[in-house]
Order: structure tokens, then sequence, then C-alpha cells
């Protein structure tokens, strides 16, 4: 995993805990979730990938990938998974 995609993943594993914390009452079940991590994500984004991307943009990308992930690579960290794909589609 290159430099970038390690650096994501560990923003998306930060934000994950973070995301946790906040719905700890609910063991961190929340169906908005992807409104949550955009929030956070917007901020960050920009310094990781050069490019700002919209909460809408950030949205999409979460909600697909969350779909993509379990059929794709079922047995892949989710954060690595996202991070690799955020990075392919955003720096190259």
């Amino acid at each position: 995993m290159d430099t970038l995609t390690a650096r994501l993943a560990d923003l998306l594993k930060e934000i994950g805990s973070a995301h946790h914390q906040a719905f700890i009452a609910t063991d961190g079940a929340d169906p908005e979730w992807p409104l949550w991590y955009a929030d956070y994500l917007e901020k960050r984004l920009p310094e990781l990938l050069g490019q700002n991307l919209t909460k809408s943009e950030i949205v999409y990308l979460l909600v697909l990938l969350s779909k993509r992930q379990p059929v794709q690579a079922p047995d892949a960290d989710w954060t690595e998974y996202y991070a690799a794909y955020i990075v392919e589609k955003y720096t190259h």
C-alpha cells in the first residue's frame, strides 16, 4: 500500500473510531453514517488528495463502496479498500 493510501486508510480508521464513540449508545449503529463521515472527510480530503470533493460526492462514494466491498473484497479491511479506491479514482 502506498503512503497516500495508508494515510487515507488511517484517517478512515480515525473517523470510524470517532463515529463509534459518538454513537456508543447504539453500539455504533447509525443508518445515516455516510453523512456523518462526509462531514468529517470534507474538511480532511483536500489536504490528502489535493482537490475538494463536495459532501454529496463523498456520501456517494461511501455508499457505493459500502455496497461494493462486501461483494468484491469481502475479506478486505474496509478502510484499506475504500482508501485504495478513492486514491485511484482521484489521484490518477
